[in-house]
This record gives structure tokens, C-alpha cells and sequence, in this order.
């Protein structure tokens, strides 16, 4: 099994590594950062195959250009709606496409995700899921180019995965997102569980992600809106305007 790494990077991001132990190649996602990168690298004794990209934003592109000058030969490979906000892309995907590695003998499907970004992917290879800015463990990405809707059923998509898929988001924001969440349902004796667990981690310095679908769908919000009680609750009559509003007031929210 490839083993999973989340680089901390910024003040919150987190570019993940997939590696194997005796595999001199490996892959990284989103690197907004190349130095993080390039010194986990050198460290390893390992020599980068491929970056993946799920959306334009600087925090996650920012890094390419120095890691190709670095390592020429690793292939760029990323979302073909945002290729002209992300010049250094080679291979351009869309969803339903297959993308693999062939050093790491490691291959996946991509998802698209507009919400976020207008063309936002994500990279799913059972059970690890490159969501971007997508979906957070107890939360979602602000709509800075999509609608609601369109997010609503980008989530919907990843949804639909199996239980133990594992949500390999970019932001280390559970702790704010869960306090949201309460606010949302504070009876969730699930999430009360989750946040004494997340609180440990965090207190360790250790990260809370990768999160579990399975997990998400009993603490996370965004991905409850089909409760018909939470709807009643804020007195909306469908899943989307449910979501809708919880959208709105997350961007509102202060902890």
C-alpha cells in the first residue's frame, strides 16, 4: 500500500505525498510551496514522478514551476478547464478521465468538483481521495466562482463513495469547521466526539486528516443536508436551499 504524507505547508495547507517504502519515486498534490517539497525529497532520497493540481489557487500552484526546474522529467497533470490560470500544466483531465503513474504503478479517477473554482477536479484511487478545496473533514469550499448547486452536487458526487474512503483535503480548518457544525446541531453527540478527538490530534501537533466518509456523513453539515429535521430546523424545504444557507452562514461565522 502507498503510504499517505501531509507536508504542512503556509499557515494551514497541507500538500500530500503518496510514496512506498522502496519506490525511489513518488507523487505530490497542490504544492503551493516547493521548498516543503523539494526538502522532504532530499530527505527521502526520492525523486518526484508527478504533481497532480485540483484547482488554480496560488496555495496550490505556487510550487510548480520550481519543482519542474528541479525535476524536469515529473509530469504536471491538472484540470483542463483551468489551463490558462495554470500555465505550467502538461496533461490536461477531465472528469471520467484516468490518470496514472506508471513509477509508482499507482492509477485514478478524476471527479469534476465546480463549486470552488469553475474547474476544480479531484483525484480519487480507492480508498484516497484528492479533494482540493472541495470538501473538509465538517465542512466545504467557499463559493468563489461556482454556485451553489454546482458545489452542492460536486459533494453529492463524492458522496457517493464508499465508506472508507479517505478525504485527503488541503486545509487543516476541522477544529473551525467543527465549531460551525455546532452551532448547526449541537445534539450531534458524533461531532461532540469528533472534536474531543480532533482536539487530541491537534494538541500533538498531528494533523486530523485524512478524515473518513463514513464519519463525514455523520458530522459534517454539508453532507446532511437531506435531513429532513435539519430542514425543518431552518425551515427550508429541499436539501439545496438547506445547503444554500448553511453556505451563507458559514462565510458569516465567527468562532
Amino acid at each position: 500500500m502507498p503510504e499517505l504524507i501531509p507536508l504542512p505547508a503556509f499557515n494551514d495547507n497541507y500538500i500530500w505525498v503518496l510514496t512506498e517504502q522502496h519506490n525511489p519515486y513518488c507523487l505530490v498534490v497542490d504544492p503551493g510551496d516547493a521548498e516543503v517539497v523539494i526538502q522532504f525529497l532530499q530527505q527521502q532520497q526520492k525523486t518526484l514522478a508527478a504533481i497532480l493540481i485540483t484547482h488554480h489557487h496560488a496555495d496550490h500552484t505556487g510550487g510548480i514551476r520550481q519543482l519542474k526546474q528541479q525535476y524536469p522529467a515529473c509530469r504536471v497533470i491538472g484540470p483542463a478547464a483551468e489551463k490558462s490560470k495554470i500555465q505550467e500544466l502538461e496533461q490536461l483531465v477531465v472528469g471520467g478521465d484516468s490518470v496514472t503513474v506508471p513509477e509508482l504503478n499507482w492509477q485514478c479517477r478524476v471527479f469534476d468538483l465546480p463549486g470552488h473554482t469553475a474547474g476544480h477536479i479531484g483525484f480519487y484511487s480507492a480508498p484516497v481521495l484528492f479533494c482540493g478545496d472541495t470538501l473538509f473533514s465538517v465542512g466545504c469550499g467557499r463559493l468563489f466562482e461556482g454556485t451553489a448547486k454546482q458545489l452542492y452536487q460536486s459533494l453529492q458526487s463524492l458522496t457517493a463513495l464508499p465508506d472508507d474512503t479517505l478525504l485527503c483535503c488541503t486545509h487543516e480548518y476541522t477544529l473551525a469547521n467543527i465549531a460551525f457544525a455546532l452551532s448547526i446541531e449541537p445534539e450531534n453527540t458524533e461531532l461532540q466526539l469528533y472534536l474531543k478527538h480532533c482536539q487530541q490530534k491537534r494538541q500533538l501537533s498531528e494533523p486530523t486528516l485524512p478524515a473518513l466518509l463514513a464519519n463525514e456523513r455523520k458530522v459534517n453539515p454539508f453532507l446532511r443536508c437531506e435531513n429532513i429535521v435539519l430542514q425543518r430546523k431552518f425551515n427550508q424545504n429541499s436539501a439545496l436551499a438547506l445547503f444554500t444557507l448553511l453556505r451563507q452562514a458559514k462565510d458569516q461565522f465567527k468562532s
